[in-house]
């Protein structure tokens, strides 16, 4: 009986294998939301830049539910799958080849934006109000070589999070 309570008194101290909340792995993960809505949050409260034309480069986490073929994960899992990148973008991980082995959309997923006017899709250039509308929220707030990201929203994000490179 002795032993039952000194391993059940290390398990309640130590944590015990097989419990996501006892190895700290669910904290973490929690950290990494928080952090990713932050920085969220602060790239929104950003007043828009008024060039007429960008490039950005991004990074597609979908849900089941945003019609992408073969995405099976829940919103929730996104939301979390989205915070790792983040994290691991933020750490310095090549932003291509982060693009390359996660997106949900394809590679290279780069795309021009124009401010007005119809654009020239024949170049890649599409006109803003013909992209997803937290696409173009996220893009003219960003200087050249910063990163954003856009949260799922079902109205102006609806296919997930993009995390958002400018590079033009």
């Amino acid at each position: 009986m002795k032993t039952f309570a000194m391993i059940l008194l290390l398990c309640t101290l130590v944590g015990c294998a097989g419990n996501p909340s006892a190895t700290g792995n669910s904290g973490t993960k929690e950290i990494e939301v928080e952090t990713l809505r932050k920085d969220i949050k602060e790239v929104a409260a950003r007043p828009e830049h008024k060039e007429a034309q960008i490039t950005v480069q991004h990074l597609l986490v979908a849900h089941k539910g945003a019609g992408i073929g073969g995405v099976t994960r829940s919103i929730d899992d996104a939301e979390k799958l989205t915070a790792k990148l983040w994290k691991e973008i933020k750490g310095g991980a090549e932003f291509d080849a982060m693009v390359k082995e996660h997106t949900d959309d394809a590679h290279p997923g780069i795309y021009g934006m124009v401010l007005s006017g119809p654009g020239d899709t024949g170049n890649n250039l599409y006109p803003r109000k013909g992209m997803v509308a937290a696409f173009g929220d996220v893009g003219w707030r960003l200087k050249v070589g910063e990163y954003g990201v856009a949260p799922f929203d079902s109205t102006k994000s609806p296919y997930g999070w993009h995390i958002i490179k400018r590079v033009k």
